[in-house]
């Protein structure tokens, strides 16, 4: 806190921070979202596109493909390890389906059970 005080004290608030000097919430939207979107675009009828990253730009891109503004997206919530989100095509445009999930919705193949 001693060294990042008013970096804290500007996020807490609400205001964009380059936390320790790197990119902003908005700018990780910005170079990951056009990723997701452009490998979706490629996905068979029916397909599946696993995106794997951190859980903060995750989030940031979760909300920009969702059409948050970017001071909503804290309201997501961080994603645990090894969990996952699952998003899905709505009637007008992205949908959430799944956030910060950590079971599997059904027996993978080869489980013992």
């Amino acid at each position: 806190m001693e060294l990042y005080g008013e970096q804290y004290a500007a996020w807490k608030r609400g205001e964009p921070v380059r936390r320790g000097g790197g990119e902003l919430e908005t700018e990780v939207a910005d170079r990951a979202a056009p990723v997701v979107e452009r490998n979706a675009d490629k996905l068979p009828d029916g397909g599946t596109l696993v995106v794997v990253s951190h859980g903060g730009t995750i989030r940031t891109t979760i909300g920009r493909l969702l059409g948050l503004e970017s001071r909503h997206w804290e309201g997501l919530g961080g994603l645990s390890n090894c969990c996952w989100s699952v998003l899905g095509e709505g009637a007008r445009g992205w949908r959430l389906l799944e956030h910060n999930a950590g079971t599997l919705p059904e027996p993978v193949l080869g489980d013992d059970t």
